[in-house]
């Protein structure tokens, strides 16, 4: 018998086992590499001196304190606004945490919504926010609305109270007195509100960040994007910024409407890479159009390599790659290709704007 009739049933089996393989592979398990043998960019540092306008104090010691400036300084980071949730101690123990870099650091306090329900809250949160002002909070944020109210706050929440509610009106009025910018995070991308199905375009994050829309008294999307709209248009000295492209990535027109009718809000692009990247020429079109009216921001924790992802998304024009680890999505990715003039304003002219007050 030839030999290659023995070898053949073996082959068939194998053959029949990797396509059992294929079907069994799951999207949560899937790790393309692109194939296209297209240019690689390596983005070591960013072209332009670069403020970030959205990160966190996740880094607790002096140690970590210290690491994270290294980086920064590597990577071109010449400075970093921290977005706190917290007033009372909690918010002056970060302010003293950081404070051998004053010059790298700004830390932003949050509202305290202590008896929010009670006669006479608006003017005791006034009078901490006059006293987080003293300790160092040159801005305010991040405030946060997922649909039952002002979430991002410790230790008490504000459920039911959203942006542009009047017990807020005194705060946000004293906010612009103070020349305290607000940042805040309103609602959550289109995918979030729909189907966890095989139909949903980012089905690996919605379904990590789904919103629940059964629960009682909840806005939705277009709504918490009216509650921010309502608040920037009745506080016009007041200045905005709507964390994450205002969680309107998947239809920019409606942040668009937004800066041509309200010349006191900005946006930061935080956390939004794997979101816009998908659709460079849309997104750049977008963002040269409205360059003076967005800022830099991450969102992402401090290392190298997440900073390098964003320079390389912002600066290059590679195309089809993927970051799956950094933005769990299964699609690929793309280079938009900032044109200098934009690099400079997202990177640091726009929030020198903000921060010169």
């Amino acid at each position: 018998m030839p030999r290659y009739l023995l070898i053949l049933p073996a082959l068939l089996l194998s053959l029949l086992s990797v396509s059992q393989n294929v079907d069994d592979i799951t999207l949560k398990d899937f790790r393309p590499i692109s194939i296209y043998k297209t240019p690689v960019s390596k983005v070591d540092k960013a072209k332009y001196p670069v403020i970030d306008f959205h990160s966190h104090d996740d880094q607790k010691t002096d140690a970590e304190i210290d690491q994270w400036v290294k980086t920064m300084d590597e990577t071109g980071i010449a400075k970093s606004i921290i977005l706190t949730y917290t007033t009372g101690k909690s918010f002056d123990s970060i302010v003293d945490n950081y404070s051998r870099y004053k010059n790298r650091f700004e830390i932003w306090c949050g509202f305290d919504y202590t008896g929010y329900e009670q006669p006479g809250w608006p003017q005791r949160a006034v009078a901490e926010l006059e006293r987080c002002y003293k300790k160092g909070a040159r801005g305010v944020g991040e405030l946060g609305d997922k649909g039952l109210g002002e979430l991002y706050s410790l230790p008490t929440p504000g459920y039911g109270m959203h942006i542009d509610d009047p017990r807020m009106k005194p705060l946000i009025k004293r906010c612009g007195e103070l020349k305290m910018p607000i940042s805040i995070h309103v609602a959550e991308d289109a995918w979030m509100y729909l189907p966890s199905d095989s139909t949903n375009d980012g089905l690996l994050n919605a379904a990590t960040w789904k919103v629940d829309m059964n629960k009682d008294g909840i806005l939705n999307h277009d709504q918490l994007v009216t509650t921010l709209e309502n608040a920037v248009r009745d506080n016009p000295r007041t200045t905005f910024i709507a964390c994450h492209l205002a969680n309107c990535c998947s239809d920019l027109s409606m942040l668009a409407k937004l800066f041509d009718r309200y010349p006191n809000l900005y946006a930061d692009i935080a956390a939004r890479y794997g979101e816009i990247a998908p659709v460079p020429r849309y997104t750049k079109s977008f963002m040269e159009k409205y360059a003076g009216r967005l800022v830099y921001g991450t969102d992402m924790g401090p290392s190298k390599q997440m900073y390098r992802i964003t320079f390389r998304i912002l600066e290059s024009s590679d195309e089809h790659f993927y970051e799956r680890e950094q933005f769990y999505y299964h699609w690929p990715l793309y280079g938009l290709g900032l044109s200098d003039n934009m690099l400079k304003q997202l990177y640091s002219d726009n929030a020198k704007k903000i921060l010169g007050r």
